[in-house]
């Protein structure tokens, strides 16, 4: 909202250091399962590669997930969520 942009622009003035600015990205949606409904959300994939003497791509990874309709923020500290995301093989290899 307007306020908050306000609100939050005057925090930035009062004290620069404690910000770093970087550009909106476009981020995926989905249908995500919200109450009893299902639902657009944006949405990004953390996947988890393992590396020893061999590389492994596990099965699945973290999904960081916007909860509020339209809303681009996808991470837990400033209200996102997350969903945990298994891959599941049709065949071949």
């Amino acid at each position: 909202s307007a306020a908050e942009r306000n609100k939050f622009a005057n925090l930035i003035k009062r004290n620069p250091r404690n910000y770093i600015g970087q550009p909106t990205l476009s981020l995926s949606t989905a249908p995500t399962i919200c109450g009893q409904k299902v639902e657009p959300r944006h949405l990004d994939l953390r996947p988890f590669i393992l590396q020893s003497d061999r590389t492994y791509v596990t099965s699945g990874g973290l999904t960081r997930v916007a909860l509020r309709k339209g809303s681009l923020v996808v991470n837990s500290s400033q209200g996102g969520g997350s969903k945990d995301t298994w891959i599941v093989e049709t065949g071949g290899k």
